[in-house]
């Protein structure tokens, strides 16, 4: 009997948010539905992370109608997925359950099958209260456990903490972390659970003993979503299709490799060779890719790495001897647990397929390519770029300060621009922390959750000024204004309750998106209004008596 791996695509979310900065249009996601409808992938992540404030800010589109058109062109051939921050939603601050309810009912409602829900602590706490609306409106609940590896720290920085009374843990994120964490939420009641490699830092052999282990100890399906980053990704995912994973991420090839998720291609091929059916249809597959690889030309200006991957089209795929070795080689190393070989052998098929070289910064810094990118951006505002080597060896110390927590969005950027902050403070002669973010002291303080390691008591008083953990309280929270519009005839900023979650979640891009929105409707209504109106009687011509243009022409004359 053939066994079954289910596919989840992130073409149009994670995808284009990957390599393309999330600027797919309306229009663009619109010519590949058809042929999404025919693919029947088990499941395609369309929306949440950067797509509802991408296509506001810089496309002047509304969220929900990008998801209610994704809804209604597969008509329910795949399941749709949304990415969700737990108690965060979008932003940095926890909403109250008000708005997280509201949020995951209009999701459902608008057409998301599944929400994965994930924190950026790891505290499921943060989590339940999504994993609850999300069930109760008739959704699956995809958790995630975010993947992370320990802080490295030299002998000397060990050394130096010790003679400083300053604890450094020993081994945080173990196997044995992340089963615990998966069965905590199994136990909440996740539908299935992601490990979610944001940064792409799971390795081969990592991958495989975590997939044994889940499924061995978790009682619910195991997905595996990880990148291309650093150079693992291809062979990391194949290493748990030997280990028995249920799900595994992918994006289609004209938009994979790099920041973004493996090929479907190669991983469809590795698939065949392990006699695992995924049930997608590889013909629309390839038409998908060849309108995708049109797009990528119109999305030109946002594409960092501009390296077309040869043409495919799995229907009629014949690999070349050489590439047909590779594959087979990799997948005898995989299920003979060699994860080195699989390794080697997966980055030279990746190499064959035209993907950008591993990220070595990212492989050696172990942090993701986005965290990276953003501290380079804030050290060249300082003119400080020949800093960033310092920063990056500041960044284990500054992440144990605040408490070890997983690099993923937000606290990957919390973290790095804190590191920063530091070097800046060392430039200017200044103790580090002297300039500290707000968002760098909410986290130290425990707005955003529990912290995977104990922040230091007097820490947490120099920087936040209070010694206690001190979770965030909704209690204060104000919903946003939805005023009245007096130059658009008194309407309302929002019209309905999805433009005002729009305005919770996003308050000034939306607020920004919503004006226009506005204007337009009421200059549609006034031109309605008007074309209503019956036309105007036309005023009779004033006609004159012959004499008087005979007296008038006479008068002129004699003048």
């Amino acid at each position: 009997m053939t066994q079954r791996l289910l596919i989840r695509d992130l073409t149009l979310r994670d995808g284009q948010q990957s390599q393309f900065a999330t600027r797919m249009t309306q229009g663009q996601v619109d010519r590949v539905l058809p042929y999404y409808k025919d693919a029947r992938f088990y499941a395609m992540e369309v929306w949440g992370g950067a797509v509802p404030d991408s296509v506001m800010r810089f496309l002047n589109e509304n969220p929900w109608t990008r998801l209610q058109s994704i809804r209604d062109g597969v008509a329910g051939a795949s399941k749709l997925t949304a990415l969700s921050r737990g108690r965060n939603l979008f932003g940095y601050n926890p909403y109250p359950d008000s708005v997280i309810e509201g949020f995951c009912r209009n999701s459902v409602e608008s057409g998301i099958d599944i929400m994965r829900v994930f924190d950026a602590l790891n505290d499921i706490d943060n989590m339940r209260s999504t994993i609850r609306f999300v069930k109760e409106n008739g959704g699956m609940a995809d958790c995630a456990v975010c993947y992370t590896v320990d802080p490295k720290f030299s002998f000397g920085d060990r050394a130096r903490a010790f003679l400083k009374g300053k604890k450094i843990p020993g081994t945080l994120f173990g196997t044995k972390y992340f089963v615990r964490k998966a069965k905590e939420l199994a136990a909440a009641g996740a539908d299935m659970i992601t490990i979610k490699d944001m940064a792409g830092l799971v390795d081969p052999a990592k991958s495989s003993e975590l997939i044994k282990a889940m499924k061995a100890e978790v009682g619910v399906p195991i997905d595996l979503h990880t990148h291309c980053t650093p150079g693992y990704g291809t062979a990391s995912v194949l290493m748990a299709m030997v280990a028995g994973v249920d799900v595994v991420d992918t994006v289609i090839m004209n938009f994979s490799g790099g920041p973004a998720a493996p090929a479907f291609e190669i991983i469809q091929l590795f698939a065949d060779r392990l006699g695992l059916s995924t049930g997608v249809d590889k013909a629309a597959v390839a038409a998908i890719n060849r309108e995708l690889r049109g797009i990528r030309g119109e999305l030109a200006k946002f594409d960092q790495y501009k390296r077309l991957p040869p043409e495919m089209d799995l229907t009629a795929f014949d690999p070349s001897p050489e590439l047909a070795s590779l594959l087979d080689g990799a997948v005898e190393a995989a299920t003979a647990g060699k994860a080195d070989e699989t390794l080697a052998l997966c980055q030279r098929i990746e190499a064959a397929f035209n993907y950008p070289e591993p990220d070595a910064v990212v492989k050696r810094a172990q942090i993701p390519g986005g965290m990276y990118t953003n501290m380079m951006a804030q050290l060249k505002e300082y003119k400080l770029e020949q800093h960033v080597d310092e920063v990056l060896q500041i960044v284990p110390q500054v992440r144990l300060d605040a408490g070890v927590p997983p690099l993923v969005t937000p606290t990957s950027q919390i973290v790095g621009a804190q590191a920063v902050n530091c070097i800046v403070d060392k430039s200017q002669g200044k103790p580090f922390y002297t300039n500290v973010s707000k968002n760098f002291i909410e986290l130290v303080k425990g707005s955003y959750g529990r912290t995977p390691f104990p922040v230091d008591p007097a820490f947490r008083e120099r920087i936040a000024g209070v010694r206690d953990e001190t979770p965030y309280d909704t209690s204060a929270y104000r919903k946003q204004d939805n005023p009245e519009l007096a130059d658009c005839g008194g309407l309302r900023l929002a019209a309905d309750e999805k433009e005002e979650l729009l305005l919770e979640l996003f308050p000034s891009v939306a607020d920004k998106y919503l004006k226009g929105a506005r204007q337009a409707q009421w200059a549609a209504m006034e031109t309605e209004r008007l074309a209503s109106l019956p036309p105007e009687p036309e005023e009779a011509p004033l006609r004159y008596p012959a004499k008087f243009w005979e007296e008038d022409l006479t008068l002129a004359m004699e003048a």
